[in-house]
């Protein structure tokens, strides 16, 4: 495989970020948004960047991006999530908060409740919250990735099962056509499979980049969930499902 120094450029760009755009590229290197195009057109069919509308993804398969490019990858529409996910939480309830950075975005947006009991896996999101008096954080036992902060194993699983719980809020790494909800790590999905049997709302945030992706271990279906929360849904598959199971479809793009 032979890369110009371009596009050897516009893969680093996506390693280091998760995520490239075109209009961003065309600004950068001075050139039209076609001839990006055509480069990343090369750099998908040689197999090294996934193509998503507008850009392309580093990477897909069995590895995850990097937590603090995931936390870039598509942050307003994370935080639009978030603010339509923590509307939907009123105070003076329980949930779980799952490894994510979509569920940080929730949790984010939760700062101005009031007693919350917030049970997490995700160091992130406890040490965010752990400050506010009117919310009370459980935190999980188990294994710690150095990764991302995320609490995971068996201790984390018979911690979580403990619970029963008003609502979950869950994400995943990729969500497949048929309506398979995908990650990368299988100690991860025993802990949300946990959740997700433990809550009696259980609410799916993933923004739009998630059907563009794949990912080897499955948590569940969508129609497991209650509410899913995208920013959009272009995919007519994914909207059939939630129509068939009676799982609310919300897609914050539209409402704000």
């Amino acid at each position: 495989m032979f890369l110009t120094g371009r596009q050897a450029e516009i893969l680093d760009l996506a390693k280091a970020e998760g995520r490239v755009l075109v209009e961003d590229l065309a600004a950068r290197f001075s050139v039209t948004p076609q001839t990006i195009r055509k480069d990343l057109n090369d750099l998908c069919d040689d197999k090294v960047l996934t193509r998503i509308h507008g850009g392309a993804l580093f990477p897909s398969g069995n590895e995850n991006v990097k937590y603090e490019a995931r936390r870039s990858i598509a942050a307003p529409e994370k935080q639009a999530i978030g603010r339509a996910a923590a509307a939907m939480i009123p105070n003076n309830s329980s949930l779980f908060i799952n490894i994510g950075t979509t569920t940080e975005a929730v949790g984010e947006a939760l700062l101005d409740h009031k007693e919350l009991m917030v049970i997490t896996n995700n160091i992130n999101v406890a040490n965010r919250l752990r400050v506010y008096p009117s919310i009370e954080v459980v935190i999980a036992g188990g294994v710690v990735r150095g990764a991302d902060g995320g609490i995971v194993g068996e201790a984390a699983v018979d911690f979580i099962r403990q619970f029963k719980v008003d609502y979950a809020v869950i994400g995943a790494s990729a969500i497949d056509q048929d309506g398979a909800l995908l990650d990368f790590d299988y100690r991860e999905v025993k802990v949300a499979q946990a959740i997700i049997a433990n809550a009696r709302h259980v609410i799916l945030v993933s923004d739009a980049t998630k059907f563009e992706r794949t990912a080897p271990v499955r948590i569940g279906h969508l129609s497991q969930v209650n509410t899913f929360i995208t920013d959009s849904c272009p995919v007519d598959d994914i909207r059939a499902i939630c129509q068939e199971n009676d799982v609310r479809l919300i897609e914050t793009s539209a409402v704000e």
